[in-house]
């Protein structure tokens, strides 16, 4: 514990915790602090000024990532007949109807995005209390209830990132990874916060966008200057 603390301590040298950064900055702040043994997430955190408990307050949506996100996602899909060949062919992990049913409500998870033919909710929608909350339940908003599986399987293996504001009015998204060059960490945070921006919902009063920043999975937050993102 201690040398963790120690580390923990040594990475916010040199980080104002009280300073807007430029985004460029911001992220060169970053990615000299992701000094773990793995290759670090790069995350943005974005405080919006909504009350999710209102309907006309949420905020979701998915992003395409312009450089990817860095991670191997596993996609899993519900459909039938040509649909199901179509998944198959664009590279989902697992693709089934009653059968992959079965194998989710045995507790068995293989997938980090999950797809489905509007034809197949019915079926899907007996797995809510156990797709809803690790947020894997598909949604026509962010494009996971298609009859383009093959795209939406192509769009989650190549980058696509779902968002959805939590309870406090905060949005987290992994944008990339640490090994990845500056720009196109900045590239992708542009892209992301330009989603969440089009995403605003009818009820947002005021300020939208109220803080953001960025950190990596076991370094310090750093504060981003708002406009050196929205501003491009």
């Amino acid at each position: 514990m201690a040398k963790l603390a120690k580390r923990v301590a040594k990475s916010r040298e040199g980080v104002d915790r009280e300073k807007l950064y430029a985004i460029d900055e911001a992220i060169k702040l970053v990615k000299e602090r992701a000094t773990a043994k793995f290759d670090e997430t790069i995350e943005v955190s974005i405080n919006l000024g909504v009350d999710p408990r209102h309907a006309d307050q949420m905020v979701r949506g998915v992003c395409q990532l312009p450089n990817g996100s860095g991670r191997t996602v596993r996609v899993g899909v519900f459909a039938r007949g040509p649909k199901a060949e179509e998944a198959k062919a664009a590279g989902a992990d697992i693709v089934g109807a009653e059968d992959l049913l079965e194998i989710v409500q045995g507790g068995t998870i293989e997938f980090d995005r999950c797809i489905a033919t509007p034809d197949m909710m019915p079926l899907v929608g007996r797995l809510g209390k156990v797709l809803g909350p690790r947020g894997l339940m598909p949604n026509p908003k962010v494009g996971t209830v298609t009859m383009d599986v093959a795209g939406a399987v192509k769009a989650a293996k190549g980058g696509a990132v779902e968002f959805r504001v939590e309870k406090a009015g905060i949005i987290h998204g992994g944008v990339g990874k640490a090994s990845f060059d500056e720009t196109k960490l900045v590239e992708n945070i542009k892209a992301f916060t330009d989603a969440v921006v089009k995403a605003k919902p009818t009820g947002a009063k005021g300020q939208y966008v109220q803080k953001i920043a960025v950190s990596s999975t076991m370094g310090p937050g750093v504060h981003v200057e708002p406009g050196s993102v929205l501003g491009a």
